[in-house]
């Protein structure tokens, strides 16, 4: 083996030695310091935000949509509030998409809280208009009303659903 091809073996070794060395470090820098959100974050600085109005033609498209889905009737929730935690005041309309839970970016309701996972949790409707809560395997748990959640669980309107020192309800 010639010279020449010794050391660009070994320069490609100490090449990947140092790439692995970098994302390690990387790796413990995120777990013990998080993701960073800023987005969000903003938001919470300021004094409840303002929602725009839709159009009245839109919102007449929407009442009429939501009037056929029929989800439940009038006792139905309309809303996910946040009642306690870092996120207190933040509102979600429910309009039957599934609602993720977690510190990821792209969770529906990203939670800034250290005892909640990535991927923390869900909520969705099911077929009879009610809604379902569901622990996606995190580490601290979801509880629902004090309970520790195992399986996926409907939601009584007004029930508290925990995670970390976030606390969610389901409201009219």
């Amino acid at each position: 083996m010639s010279e020449l091809t010794l050391t660009v073996m070994r320069l490609g070794f100490l090449a990947v030695l140092w790439l692995f060395v970098i994302v390690a470090v990387q790796v413990i820098r995120s777990d013990l310091f998080g993701t960073r959100v800023t987005q969000r974050a903003a938001r919470r600085n300021d004094a409840r935000p303002q929602r725009q109005q839709a159009p009245p033609q839109q919102r007449q498209q929407q009442q009429q949509s939501s009037s056929r889905r029929g989800r439940g009737g009038r006792n139905a929730p309309t809303k996910l509030v946040v009642s306690e935690g870092s996120l207190t005041g933040t509102t979600v309309a429910l309009q039957g998409q599934t609602i993720s839970l977690g510190r990821a970016h792209d969770s529906t309701i990203v939670l800034d809280d250290d005892y909640a996972s990535s991927r923390h949790a869900r909520i969705y409707p099911d077929r009879d208009g009610q809604w379902i809560v569901e622990d996606l395997g995190s580490t601290n748990g979801t509880y629902l009303d004090r309970t520790r959640l195992t399986t996926p669980t409907p939601i009584p309107p007004g029930a508290p659903i925990r995670i970390g020192k976030t606390v969610i309800e389901l409201r009219k």
